[in-house]
């Protein structure tokens, strides 16, 4: 009987152990320097990433991590962008900042082409009030960042210090990666699902990837 719970106890802890979300340490990582990186984005053809972040944003080569081409926005006060996204084919970039300003930037030339108007990315004054967000405040400064990802049941989401929490459909906290290296306290890490990997990035200007554990 007693070999019998002994056996049962550590057949349990071998299923714990393996019920992980992602496989440290990272399998690849890209350095953009002294800056928060506050999102990711992949290309539309998959080759290549835009890393938003408190100066701006840059695209860089997924495969090498090499900087292609950088985008400084310089809007509502601050080079800081919570959202960015690619048009169908590529060929422009659209960077939100603070106040939801939408500037478009050629990715060939990494010049600024426009301004975009049509499409509300920030909420409207009454969506606003019903949000609970107000102007001005963290909670809104922050309502683009990408602080949760979903991948079939696993759910990614961003916690205090920059840290990261792995759930499973029930709410049940699989793993959680911490980065001591982290010196903002509020710095929320994105969080993104990418071709097999799990990505986020710091405040120190580190893009992550992450292998994905089996299940």
């Amino acid at each position: 009987m007693k070999n019998f719970i002994v056996a049962t106890l550590l057949a349990g802890t071998a299923f714990n152990a393996s019920a992980q979300a992602i496989l440290e340490p990272p399998a690849k990582t890209i350095e953009c320097g002294k800056v928060e990186v506050t999102g990711i984005v992949l290309s539309p053809k998959g080759d290549n990433i835009l890393v938003l972040h408190d100066k701006g944003a840059e695209l860089r080569d997924l495969e090498t991590g090499k900087r292609l081409m950088d985008f400084p926005y310089n809007e509502d006060g601050t080079s800081t962008v919570y959202k960015g996204l690619f048009n169908d084919n590529g060929e422009y970039v659209v960077l939100i900042g603070f106040a939801g300003t939408r500037e478009v930037w050629d990715v060939k030339t990494g010049k600024q082409d426009k301004m975009l108007a049509q499409q509300r990315w920030i909420p409207d004054a009454i969506r606003t009030r019903e949000m609970g967000l107000k102007k001005g405040n963290s909670d809104f400064d922050r309502y683009y960042q990408q602080t949760r990802a979903e991948l079939a049941d696993l759910v990614a989401h961003s916690e205090k210090e920059g840290a990261v929490a792995f759930t499973d459909e029930h709410g049940n906290i699989l793993q959680t990666l911490t980065f001591p290296t982290n010196k903002d306290k509020h710095h929320l890490s994105p969080c993104v699902f990418m071709d097999g990997q799990f990505v986020t990035g710091t405040d120190d200007g580190r893009v992550l990837f992450y292998d994905l554990a089996k299940p």
